[in-house]
């Protein structure tokens, strides 16, 4: 084998080549006096060479005296055994002196540690180059590695593999300490994420509610989706799923203050619409940079429906008992932080035995689809789906193909509205009472408490306390409210609710009574005998109090 033939292939001598043959060129000072020399390989891998002088030209140095002088590791390696017939001093100083003859399998455990002898047989058979990048040796270093076909000379002689490493520890030490960098970050944004979602769902009487919450893959950033279930008292629940536009520790921080104030928002009893219009100026005031949608949805059992409000976000689902699926599309309005929207409320039935799914963009959004297309595929997956609400939830995000590398957020919510029957059924019990005429309505109230919760066999000191808090509540709208009144009761597997609603929208609140005063004890006494109690407006104008008591286990 000849070494001037290959190494003509060396980057820079094919230029100085064709110069040399360019006779209309000036040939360069060096070349003038430079005198030719042949390089013969003898059968040890030995090269045979005459003592060049001073000023010599490339095409007078041999390929020894080249790759010699590299300061990359270069070796070359002859026949399908891979034996070593020549390595550079810097080979020699990265890895050791090789001695000559020996496959590269037996003497060459760097190549071994780099994964290069299966490269190495691929490179011989194709002729064609290949190159690996940044692999780690067992000392800590990194090399990249090109494995170039070197063709025998003649037919007697046997073609070789040319292996140049490039020492890239520098640069693979960086390019780690930037992904641990990145990892933490990540690390930090999933658990803030995380930390800001409710650890455990509220789970009402009436309804039974599971979610999953999914970051995007290693290489997204996470987003500020989140989901929230409050119960409001008097056995209503409020639903709420969002999505903060953007990426990382930021969108999750807005996230946290926007699912906070949603909470605080909900213990006001406010309507829906009401309930976004505060979150939108809030948002606004947070980042005007940020951009967030929103579904806020409330149920009440007596009504059998959700009562609603959406900025900007996608439509709520409901599945009935008979797999049909409805969608709730409107109203719905501009992302909260726009500013300059007035907010409506809408209705869907969630009657018993169906079920509702509140989601987020990354469950149905594909690069490759139009979003309503997704949409269609989770309600062809719900209307399929049965089970609890945690199952149905795991086989939404499997039948939309979200995978740990899903390169988006993805959030689900759903609600159950079970139906009972059977001895379940006898836990769920209503009883209502219109408040008709004067003063006489309020013994009539006592006299109905009284029928109603023996009839619910409640243990006697139950039994009291419920007919002198419907007193209480009837005596205080009798009071200070105005026609049309009622008296509720509800029983549930685990409270019962006393309810009483008329048509003045003053909400009562509780005061201290001087020891002179007639009036002004009605509420403190309910609030101290009750477990929880409150009051709301109601949406055709009046309001409504309300009392909880805890039912023995």
């Amino acid at each position: 084998m000849n070494f001037t033939r290959w190494s003509a292939r060396l980057p820079g001598t094919q230029r100085r080549a064709a110069a040399r043959d360019d006779r209309s060129s000036v040939p360069a000072a060096r070349a003038e006096c430079a005198r030719p020399e042949t390089v013969t390989v003898l059968p040890d891998g030995d090269a045979e060479t005459s003592a060049p002088g001073p000023g010599r030209g490339l095409e007078a140095l041999s390929a020894r005296e080249i790759l010699g002088q590299l300061p990359a590791p270069v070796a070359l390696l002859q026949g399908p055994d891979h034996r070593i017939t020549y390595v550079n001093e810097a080979y020699e100083t990265a890895f050791g002196p090789r001695p000559t003859g020996t496959p590269a399998a037996d003497a060459m455990p760097e190549l071994v540690e780099l994964s290069l002898l299966p490269l190495l047989d691929q490179v011989l058979r194709s002729g064609t180059p290949r190159t690996v990048k940044s692999r780690k040796v067992l000392g800590g270093s990194s090399y990249t590695v090109t494995c170039t076909p070197v063709a025998a000379s003649d037919k007697e002689s046997e073609g070789g593999v040319l292996v140049y490493a490039t020492d890239v520890t520098g640069h693979a030490d960086a390019a780690e300490r930037l992904r641990t960098s990145e990892r933490r970050h990540r690390e930090t944004a999933v658990t803030l994420q995380r930390s800001l979602l409710p650890q455990e769902l509220e789970q009402p009487d009436d309804l039974r509610i599971a979610a999953t919450y999914q970051p995007g893959g290693t290489d997204a950033a996470v987003g500020g989706d989140w989901y929230d279930v409050i119960t409001l008292g008097a056995g209503r629940t409020a639903l709420v799923i969002g999505d903060v536009m953007g990426r990382g520790v930021r969108a999750a921080a807005v996230m946290g203050q926007l699912r906070t104030a949603v909470r605080a928002y909900a213990r006001l009893d406010l309507p829906p619409h009401e309930v976004l219009q505060l979150l939108d100026g809030l948002a606004s005031e947070i980042d005007a940079s940020q951009i967030a949608t929103c579904v806020y949805a409330v149920h009440d059992p007596n009504e059998g429906r959700l009562v609603y409000s959406s900025a900007g976000h996608l439509p709520i689902l409901v599945c009935d008992e008979d797999g049909v699926i409805h969608r709730a599309e409107d109203p719905t309005g501009p992302p909260l932080g726009t500013g300059g929207w007035i907010h409506t409320s809408g209705t869907i039935a969630l009657p018993p035995g169906s079920t509702a799914v509140l989601y987020t963009d990354g469950l149905v959004e594909r690069r490759s689809e139009d979003i309503d297309e997704g949409v269609a595929a989770l309600e062809r997956a719900l209307s399929g789906a049965k089970g609890s609400p945690q199952v149905v939830c795991d086989r939404l995000i499997r039948s939309l193909g979200v995978t740990a590398e899903h390169d988006d957020d993805v959030a689900v919510l759903v609600v159950q509205h079970p139906a009972r029957t059977g001895s379940n059924a006898e836990l769920f019990h209503n009883a209502s009472l219109d408040l008709l005429g004067g003063i006489e309505a309020a013994p009539r109230a006592r006299a109905f408490a009284t029928g109603v919760l023996t009839s619910w066999r409640f243990p006697v000191e139950l039994c009291d306390l419920g007919v002198l808090a419907a007193s209480e509540l009837v005596a205080n709208s009798l009071q200070h409210g105005t026609p049309p009144m009622r008296l509720g009761l509800r029983r549930t597997d685990r409270r019962l609710i006393i309810e009483v609603t008329d048509g003045d929208d003053h909400l009562p609140r509780r005061r201290r009574a001087e020891p002179a005063d007639e009036a002004g004890r009605g509420i403190s006494i309910v609030a101290t005998i009750a477990s929880s109690w409150g009051s709301r407006r109601t949406p055709g104008g009046g309001k409504a109090v309300w009392c909880e008591f805890a039912l023995p286990q």
